[in-house]
This record gives C-alpha cells, sequence and structure tokens, in this order.
C-alpha cells in the first residue's frame, strides 16, 4: 500500500507553520481551539510514520484508510489534554512522535474494525483533519439537523426517505422540508467550521471569513 499525499501539506496556511517544534506546535493547538492549522501541521508531519504503522495491520487498503482517520480523531481528542513536560510519575518523558507512535500501536491493537464493505469513509474525499473538525462541529448541530446531515451524506439517502423515516418517528416534515433543512444544516456546519480549515480544505479566502 502506497502512503497516500495530502494536499493540504501544500497550502500556505500550512507550510508557514513547518518551523515550529512539535512542542510549539502542541502549546498552539492547546491554546487556540478554535484553530485548526495548528493540528492540520501536526497531521502533516506525522501522517507518513502513521499510515506506514497502519498498513502493516490492515487487511485491506479500506480498512487502512479507515483506521488511519480513526487515529488520527483519537489522537486530535488527545492532543488537547496532552502534557509531554510533565509526565506522570514513574512514566519516561515521550517526544511527540514516540507518543503519536505509542497511540497508533494502541488504535491498532484495540479498535475493532467493521468489515470493508460496511466502510462508508473516503480518504481521499475527507481528509483527516478535516473529518475531525467536521465531526466537532456536527456535535453543535440540532440533533434532528444533524440526524438529516448524517443519513443524508454517510448513507446517501433520498430526501423521500429520510422525510419518510422522520415521518414515522412522529416529525411532521415532507421531502422538500427536508431539502431545505439539509441546505441550513450545510451552511450551519460550514460556519462551525475554524475560518483556517475553511481555507486550506474549501478554498475560501482567509479574509474575509
Amino acid at each position: 500500500m502506497k502512503i497516500p499525499h495530502f494536499a493540504e501539506a501544500n497550502h500556505p496556511l500550512v507550510k508557514s507553520l513547518f518551523h515550529h517544534s512539535d512542542q510549539e506546535l502542541l502549546d498552539l493547538f492547546q491554546q487556540h481551539p478554535d484553530v485548526g492549522k495548528y493540528f492540520t501541521v501536526i497531521f502533516c508531519r506525522y501522517s507518513p510514520i502513521v499510515y506506514t504503522l497502519i498498513q502493516h495491520s490492515a487487511r485491506s487498503p479500506v480498512q487502512a484508510d479507515y483506521l488511519f482517520a480513526l487515529t488520527w480523531r483519537h489522537i486530535y481528542y488527545e492532543l488537547g489534554g496532552l502534557d509531554l513536560k510533565n509526565p506522570p510519575p514513574g512514566q519516561e518523558v515521550l517526544t511527540l512522535q514516540n507518543w503519536l507512535i505509542n497511540i497508533t500501536a494502541f488504535c491498532i491493537n484495540e479498535i475493532q474494525l467493521p468489515p470493508t464493505e460496511a466502510i462508508h469513509y473516503s480518504l481521499q474525499a475527507t481528509s483527516p483533519p478535516l473529518w475531525c473538525y467536521v465531526e466537532q462541529a456536527l456535535e453543535q448541530l440540532p440533533p434532528m439537523l444533524r440526524l438529516m446531515l448524517l443519513m443524508a451524506q454517510t448513507f446517501h439517502w433520498s430526501e423521500t426517505r429520510i422525510a419518510a423515516y422522520l415521518q414515522a418517528e412522529g416529525e411532521k416534515v415532507t421531502p422538500d422540508d427536508v431539502a431545505n433543512l439539509l441546505q441550513e444544516g450545510y451552511r450551519m456546519l460550514e460556519d462551525k467550521l475554524p475560518a483556517d480549515i475553511r481555507a486550506i480544505y474549501l478554498g475560501e479566502d482567509l479574509v474575509k471569513s
């Protein structure tokens, strides 16, 4: 399996941070949770190592890509509380690279992957940092709107099928209502993404954001 290349590594916002040390990037990530570029730089720096470790353990390229994304999602949520300078008593001081290798090994051993045919994730369509921030933005949406977006995007349900499901759950919505609500949901979702993530992945002008 070939190690994937991620186009975001060439984005000016990302390239401008390449000179920072791992510790500086970690500090900036923790100090500015509403900014996405610091995590993206860490991802670009270490994605080859993480993918190399994962590709030897997965049964198929689809499973490898999905485990890679799940591992980075796990890394994203763990990084917020990571303190490399002050490890717990009895534990050695780790570099960020060693910590990432340990986390990757943990995910390889602990995450139970579904069969290839049940995986809906595409690494080419959604890079792990974008997935992490989209998931975070989704969590901020009203529950019904979030459910509708997931049914439309993950399971590719039509407006008619979504409306039928919601009607069966007691919601009074028509397919036209669903179409309008989905458009509202996409707008809300985009608004809740960090401005620099929209610039890096969606091509928005950061100055206008």
